[in-house]
């Protein structure tokens, strides 16, 4: 049954959050209204939230379906459960959890699966978008009544928001939590690509694409698991000396490839070409010039960018017959509720690096100022903090 410890519980929260009202226009600080949880959700009190580069890509989206207005954004954020619906026993009031925008029910075939990392509970349709993914409909509305929408499963950049079981994570009370707010996303991705997706093993090369915080996650994912040489691609020569920090042992800025292709000087590099190639920007040419990157033979190429502009992603078929492989993920191919709790814990034992990616703190009032420094490429991670 629904918790009745809290005071709150069963009733409408009002609250502050972010609102985008337009694509690519800053957010506006209003109070919203927050429906309590219906069977198998949790209505949590967020503590901290980030900003991630997905978050800006989507802001700036103006197609439908995936654009609606007006709509809450944020899915990187810890909190406290501040009361629970019907139907959930995993997590109670007063828990502290990660909001995950992948889903992991932990009970369907695709999560008892050792293959990916899918959950098949929800049914994948433009709603789940936008809306709660068992119902469809919005747990948030304006001061006039008016339905804001979610975003990925999550709309962290509110005060209060209401998340489906399958996308709560608990977590340990006493980790620190804007180094735990880390992990409900960005870093998954990239430390999850390199494990799960990739198997990088002692002694194998890489080659990353993008040097931001999935990429750079990538790049300490492959420093645990002892790469040989890990390259960073940037066009940011500042990109370097912040990556060395997470193991990135070479670097190429293409602009200074000069007539030659970018593939070439990173088979000069590594011998033949990287046994892991890794996407972190989402452009379709990229893509192509990672594949062109990897070894022949055994070469892996792991997409973790979205082509936002849908440009199909072209290869030589040749190349592919040669044994070059091609895999996408998504969440890393992490199953949230069972690997979450194995980073925190190479956290807490001083092996994975969560520090370095926090470039700024700031208030919650000065989220716009969080997408500023985002954009200008100023900031990994900028945790914005809910009380001050």
């Amino acid at each position: 049954m629904e918790s009745s410890r809290s005071g709150t519980a069963g009733r409408p929260i009002k609250c502050k959050a972010a609102i985008c009202r337009k694509a690519g226009q800053p957010l506006s600080i209003e109070e919203i209204e927050v429906d309590p949880p219906k069977a198998w959700e949790v209505r949590i009190k967020i503590l901290c939230t980030s900003l991630c580069h997905s978050d800006l890509s989507s802001w700036k989206l103006d197609v439908e379906p995936f654009a609606i207005f007006p709509r809450i954004f944020g899915h990187e954020a810890i909190g406290v459960v501040e009361s629970v619906g019907e139907n959930v026993h995993e997590v109670k009031e007063g828990d502290t959890v990660l909001p995950v925008f992948h889903p992991n029910c932990g009970d369907c075939p695709d999560c008892k699966s050792s293959k990916g990392n899918g959950c098949s509970v929800f049914v994948k349709r433009p709603g789940l978008v936008h809306n709660m993914p068992r119902d469809w409909t919005s747990r948030f509305r304006g001061s006039d009544g008016q339905v804001i929408y979610h975003f990925l499963k999550v709309s962290s950049f509110s005060e209060y928001t209401v998340v489906d079981i399958a996308n709560i994570v608990k977590i340990d009370g006493l980790f620190p939590v804007d180094r735990a707010c880390l992990l409900s996303c960005g870093v998954c991705t990239g430390v999850g690509a390199a494990w799960k997706v990739a198997g990088v093993e002692e002694g194998s090369t890489v080659a990353i694409f993008g040097l931001g915080s999935v990429g750079l996650a990538v790049a300490e994912g492959a420093r645990l698991r002892g790469a040989s040489k890990i390259i960073g691609v940037d066009l940011n020569p500042e990109k370097f000396e912040l990556g060395k920090k997470f193991g990135v042992t070479d670097f190429i800025n293409p602009s200074g490839c000069r007539d030659r292709p970018l593939s070439e000087v990173i088979k000069e590099m590594t011998d033949g070409g990287a046994d892991y190639c890794f996407e972190c920007i989402g452009v379709a040419s990229v893509m192509a010039d990672a594949f062109a990157s990897s070894r022949e033979g055994y070469g892996k190429t792991i997409i973790l960018g979205v082509e936002m502009a849908g440009t199909p992603l072209s290869l030589n078929s040749v190349e592919l017959l040669s044994g070059k492989t091609v895999s996408g993920c998504i969440f890393g191919g992490l199953k949230p509720k069972i690997d979450i709790p194995v980073l925190a814990q190479k956290y807490l034992e001083k092996e994975l690096n969560l520090d370095d990616f926090i470039t700024h703190h700031l208030s919650f009032q000065e989220i716009n100022k969080a997408f500023e420094l985002l954009l200008q490429g100023k900031s990994l991670r900028c945790i914005m903090w809910m009380d001050e």
